[in-house]
């Protein structure tokens, strides 16, 4: 990381894991903050030293010693400097208890950016600049890469921040929102980019098969085994793994993943040592991996891992500012010729719920394209429970019922402002939710 100013505030970022330390600080040194890193509470203390930062990012769960039981440490030789704790959803109870005894704040995983710039700001008492100027300069965008809505922008500001470390990375979403595109684009714009990306769908991996898959395997480690096979993770040495539907991958596989995220080395099968790799993971899913965790079919430790920073592709209903534009790109990639939408089939197609997210409107413009004979897709060339929908009340895009916006204040108010809490009942985002209130303020301040 580049050297800071004297002026600078100086932040102790505490993680075992490189990638996730880099990720936060390469954040959090973009506000203008300088960042010091210590792998352990062991290092930290020792560097504690040499230099006295103005604040300490812990995380709670550390090799040896654990962020709790370095606190009392922290505090007696340093009894001013904030320490906010970085925790696992189930060490809340912990971390809350931890505040009472020292500890400043306390920040729940997956961490959310905004919440973290806020965090920190506060506890240093440094003021907000000018939101335009904290966020990071975007790459160009593919070619047929939409992006019209607030909420798409927001998730590809995040992967701007996200894509250049090597962290572990876990897509959340419904099915056929886009969730493959997401992981592409955080490989293109890695220093990653001009290496491999391997896909693959955990749910069509065979359940015998599937260490063999991903490990590799020796020639004659198992019947059928004729020659040695590389696996996935070493196929994409040097480039990206994208896992599909992590959520269906078998509980008794997870800690052998978890390994080699942890370890970057892999084990093939029938193989008597470890291999290194070098590659990075990037992985999603369409379910709720924390009511897996919680029902114990999905390893805590791994989601931790996985889950960073919260990165969840929002449904097609809440960006549609991106139907039509998505409509006409796909429209251009099923027609051999320039094709347009009749002013029924656009409001027909903003008023539909696209329950099937992206990937239904690609089948539904596929279809239309194949019935048009003209050069205009009119509402019947849409499928029947589309073409209906141009009845129906169109949707504002870019504007909040009073309906919603009187459930978020409510909410807001009966959660005391807490905004992840208020999320959490209004089962959003906390994310979404910000782009909300923002959108709110938007409308305030029209004339």
């Amino acid at each position: 990381m580049k050297q800071a100013s004297p002026a600078q505030p100086v932040l102790m970022i505490v993680d075992d894991e490189p990638a996730q330390r880099e990720l936060i600080g390469g954040f959090l040194q973009r506000q203008g903050l300088e960042i010091i890193e210590a792998s352990s509470a062991e290092s930290m203390l020792e560097s504690l030293q040499q230099r006295a930062p103005d604040m300490i990012l812990l995380d709670v769960r550390l090799p040896n010693m654990s962020g709790i039981e370095a606190l009392p440490e922290i505090r007696q030789r340093l009894p001013t400097v904030p320490v906010v704790l970085i925790t696992a959803f189930a060490d809340v109870r912990q971390a809350v208890d931890a505040v009472k005894r020292g500890a400043d704040d306390y920040l729940s995983k997956p961490i959310d950016l905004e919440e973290l710039k806020v965090t920190v700001f506060d506890a240093l008492g440094m003021r907000s600049v000018d939101d335009s100027a904290d966020k990071p300069t975007l790459p160009p965008l593919p070619a047929e890469f939409v992006c019209e809505s607030s909420a798409m922008r927001g998730l590809i500001e995040t992967i701007a921040v996200v894509a250049p470390s090597d962290a572990p990375i876990l897509i959340q979403g419904q099915s056929g929102s886009g969730k493959e595109w997401i992981a592409k684009l955080i490989h293109q714009w890695s220093h990653r980019a001009k290496q491999p990306i391997v896909t693959t769908n955990c749910a069509g991996l065979s359940a015998t098969l599937v260490e063999s898959e991903l490990f590799g395997h020796v020639k004659g480690a198992f019947t059928g085994a004729s020659e040695n096979r590389l696996g996935m993770f070493r196929s994409a040495g040097g480039g990206s793994l994208f896992l599909d539907e992590i959520g269906e991958m078998p509980l008794e596989m997870q800690p052998k993943l978890l390994r080699a995220l942890e370890t970057h080395q892999v084990t093939p099968v029938g193989a008597d040592r470890p291999v290194d790799v070098d590659t990075r993971l990037i992985a999603a899913t369409n379910r709720n991996l924390q009511d897996e965790v919680t029902e114990g079919h999905f390893r805590e430790d791994l989601y931790y891992r996985l889950n960073v920073v919260e990165l969840i592709v929002p449904p097609l209903t809440d960006r549609r500012e991106d139907i039509i534009p998505l409509a006409k790109h796909f429209a251009s990639q099923f027609s051999n010729r320039q094709v347009r939408f009749s002013p029924q089939a656009s409001r027909a197609m903003l008023a539909h719920t696209w329950v099937g997210n992206v990937r239904e409107l690609r089948n539904a413009i596929q279809r239309a394209c194949l019935l048009c004979q003209g050069d205009v897709i009119l509402p019947e060339h849409l499928p029947a429970h589309v073409a209906v929908d141009q009845r129906a009340e169109l949707p504002d895009a870019g504007r909040l019922s009073q309906v919603e916006r009187a459930t978020i204040l409510a909410t807001l108010e009966e959660c005391d402002g807490n905004r992840t809490q208020a999320a959490k009942v209004l089962g959003i985002s906390r994310r979404a939710l910000i782009y909300k209130l923002r959108d709110m303020d938007e409308a305030i301040e029209r004339p």
